[in-house]
């Protein structure tokens, strides 16, 4: 089963993100405080994360950039789902590190495909 870690402060979002995952098949790991993110990852080692960009104390362009650092996750799918949606938070993204990039709303069916194209790459 793949396993997908989704880091938002937002519970809201981090809710509906694991029932609409749950609902294709994923094993879902949550995370609502970014310190706390890779340090779970660590011991979960998912398959692809799920990273929100405006978070408090540890934003997630920084930490794209400690998963990146680590040899554990240089490789690992990073999609970055936010409400930036502007060309600099993208460029700034990408060059932290993320695969790909999902702006707040979407549709789930866009969702399941950003996924289904970075596990597949």
């Amino acid at each position: 089963m793949t396993k997908i870690m989704v880091v938002d402060d937002d519970k809201l979002v981090t809710d509906l993100l694991q029932k609409l995952l749950k609902n294709k098949g994923f094993d879902v790991t949550i995370v609502n405080e970014s310190p706390k993110a890779l340090d779970l990852a660590k011991r979960e080692m998912p398959d692809l994360i799920l990273l929100d960009l405006m978070m408090p104390e540890l934003d997630g362009f920084r930490l794209c950039r400690k998963f990146r650092a680590e040899p554990y996750f240089r490789y690992t799918p990073i999609v970055i789902i936010t409400a930036l949606d502007n060309e600099d938070s993208r460029a700034v993204a990408f060059g932290a590190g993320a695969t790909d990039y999902l702006s707040k709303p979407f549709h789930p069916d866009e969702l399941y495909a950003k996924i289904a194209e970075a596990l597949e790459s």
